[in-house]
């Protein structure tokens, strides 16, 4: 039975959110998001993680599942202190930036404001 170890939902979305759609990445963050990245930005709130975020736990973004493929050294505590993570639909078995994740290379849903995000542990 997999259990729920995070989750949040998307209260705002930057003015250039889609800068990087084509390029299969979005990028989530609290409030204490620095001026150079705010218009790129999905804001969510910040919440604890309730377990620890692995290779082989699940994305999910408004029902549809993604398995977690590479999660870098500092996606987890970047994502409980600032609410910062930024999620690469590539497959790559290595996380190519210390705060992402890299998830199945499925195509990316658009996120929008009221989008449900959770990481479920198999």
């Amino acid at each position: 039975m997999s259990k729920t170890i995070f989750q949040t939902s998307v209260y705002e979305l930057g003015d250039q959110v889609d800068a990087f759609y084509d390029e299969g990445m979005f990028v989530l963050f609290g409030e204490n998001v620095p001026d150079t990245l705010k218009d790129f930005c999905h804001f969510i709130d910040v919440n604890q993680v309730d377990g620890t975020i692995g290779k082989g736990n699940t994305l999910v973004i408004d029902g549809a599942e993604f398995k977690i493929t590479a999660v870098g050294e500092i996606a987890q505590s970047n994502l409980e202190t600032l609410g910062h993570l930024t999620v690469v639909f590539s497959g790559a078995a290595e996380a190519g930036l210390p705060g992402s994740i890299c998830v199945e290379a499925k195509p990316m849903p658009k996120l929008k404001v009221g989008s449900k995000i959770a990481i479920k542990e198999d």
